[in-house]
């Protein structure tokens, strides 16, 4: 009985004592700045602290109450720093936002408010805080006693590589956030992140182009030498995000080296999209000119790779565009928002954007029809030129005298044009004259002859070659002459024809126009034929 009792007083003088329900009474009294109200205050805190290295004031962020008073300051600082490496390695970022900003915490579970739980082997580990009481009464919110415990093993098995082999020194006092340890990471890195992708991209080209060779085709050997560049980028990208993630960055670098190599990802992928539809279009177009005979054909597929290659890249960009932005939370917000009212929008965007649409849509439809290709010899807006370039909204055509004319495409299939190169290959060309009515015609074909067999041999086809009298006049005739000749060739010909028939008219100055103004007699009536004497005047009434 008399033992009870001693018992039972030694007991109501521990509860009743000041220090009793004090938390952590090794580490002091709590400094004035750490709020442990809430969950994610406590958690907060908590993460503030470790990250500006101030692991003994993260340490009053832990339940250490089950170590010996005398260890709680140095156990707190080891430990915290441990969890700190675990939580920047395993949990996601902004995990603590998701805890309980009430000071009653979790309304299912008011003792307990639980970032997520981590397994090593087998066993799973909570991490989670816990809402204990202290001094008079008052309740707050700290890192639980069983997370405390799980510290070292979790640290064992998700902590950094070099924890154990490098001086404490790389492990104190961070700069911007970082451990001195992480910066020197960060910088090997980026250097072997450099040396290894180089020498892995000349691995890899060398190997994909000893497969190359031994294929017919020139496709795959072009797109060999197209990959590099871009394949460099993409083994940077790889291999400084795997380098990155055994540093144990805090949230806020491993937030931005997150999005700078799934950047440089992206960026990659594009680029060598690109360099495939150029190489593509090469080759394809080298080929179809080399086994085609009509120069036509190749212009066509000439004209349909340019327009193709030019929507596939369009779409490659925006595509790239849309997958970088959608990389951070406030585009996506703004995108979710701007689907939901996509109603108003599509119709805003369809009125603001309805040219800039329909001239895509035209220039599509161009490349599919054809009216035109590039080489090919037009005549629009009173200019003759060639067509030298076809875009998704303009075609340029190089006039012959080297301006330039740059059309919308809507007005190819609006308006009529001249494709002098639509058809056939030879075009007519007519050179007229005005000679005298005493003109051998035969002298003039056999000099029209002539002159394109010997003079007009590069420009003339040799299929049409006519000299007609096209029109009488009252004082002249209009010859025409017709002479055939490749688009490109027709206005030589034309001027070289008409330069040569008025040298050979001017050595025959007799058949060039006359004006005659000499009298001629009148004419008598026939021998025994007296003249007829005019018809009576018919007498008016």
């Amino acid at each position: 009985m008399s033992r009870a009792l001693t018992g039972l007083c030694l007991l109501l003088s521990v509860v009743f004592s000041p220090g009793a329900w004090a938390l952590n009474n090794g580490l002091g009294e709590p400094p004035g700045s750490v709020d442990r109200q809430t969950p994610y205050a406590a958690a907060k805190g908590f993460s503030d602290a470790v990250h500006k290295g101030n692991y003994e004031l993260a340490a009053h962020y832990l339940d250490l109450d089950y170590l010996p008073l005398a260890q709680q300051k140095g156990e707190g600082a080891r430990l915290a720093q441990r969890l700190k490496y675990v939580l920047d390695h395993k949990l996601p970022l902004g995990a603590i936002s998701n805890l309980s900003k009430e000071p009653e915490g979790d309304p299912e579970n008011p003792r307990f408010d639980q970032i997520d739980a981590l397994s090593v082997g087998e066993t799973l580990y909570p991490i989670r805080l816990a809402r204990v009481r202290v001094n008079g009464g008052e309740q707050v919110w700290v890192f639980s006693e069983a997370t405390v415990r799980s510290i070292d093993p979790l640290y064992a098995e998700y902590g950094p590589l070099v924890g154990e082999l490098l001086p404490p020194v790389f492990f104190d006092k961070p700069v911007l956030g970082l451990e001195l340890w992480q910066w020197l990471g960060l910088l090997a890195t980026g250097v072997l992140a450099v040396l290894l992708s180089v020498a892995l991209e000349r691995f890899t080209l060398a190997l994909l182009d000893r497969l190359a060779r031994w294929t017919r085709i020139t496709w795959d050997d072009a797109l060999v030498s197209a990959g590099k560049g871009p394949l460099r980028l993409l083994y940077f990208a790889l291999l400084g995000a795997v380098g990155t993630a055994l540093l144990l960055l805090p949230p806020t670098a491993k937030f931005l080296a997150t999005h700078l190599f799934t950047s440089l990802l992206i960026v990659s992928v594009a680029w060598f999209i690109l360099r495939f539809l150029r190489v593509t279009a090469q080759v394809v177009q080298q080929s179809v000119t080399k086994e085609s005979k009509d120069p036509s054909r190749a212009r066509g597929l000439h004209t349909q790779l340019a327009v193709l290659r030019s929507v596939f890249e369009a779409a490659t960009y925006i595509i790239a565009a849309a997958l970088l932005l959608m990389q951070f939370e406030t585009v996506r917000n703004v995108g979710v928002s701007l689907l939901a009212s996509a109603g108003i929008a599509g119709l805003v965007i369809g009125l603001a954007a309805q040219k800039s649409i329909s001239s895509l849509l035209a220039g599509i439809q161009l490349s599919i029809t054809q009216p035109i290709r590039i080489g090919d010899q037009v005549v629009v807006e009173n200019e003759f030129g060639t067509v030298e370039e076809i875009t998704l909204t303009y075609v340029v055509v190089r006039v012959w005298d080297e301006r330039r004319l740059v059309i919308p495409i809507p007005q190819f299939l609006d308006k009529p044009f001249q494709n002098w190169s639509k058809g056939g290959k030879s075009m007519l060309g007519p050179v007229r004259l005005l000679v005298d009515f005493t003109t051998d015609m035969d002298a003039l074909r056999v000099e029209l002859q002539r002159i394109l067999e010997h003079e007009g041999k590069a420009l003339w086809d040799g299929r049409v070659a006519t000299v007609v009298v096209e029109d009488v006049l009252d004082r002249t005739m209009q010859v025409r002459v017709l002479v055939s000749a490749e688009p490109g060739n027709l206005f030589d010909i034309r001027a070289l024809v008409r330069e040569k028939m008025m040298a050979y008219l001017r050595a025959r100055p007799e058949w060039l126009p006359t004006t005659r103004t000499e009298p001629r007699p009148a004419l008598q009536p026939p021998v025994g034929e007296q003249p007829q004497p005019p018809p009576p005047a018919t007498p008016r009434a």
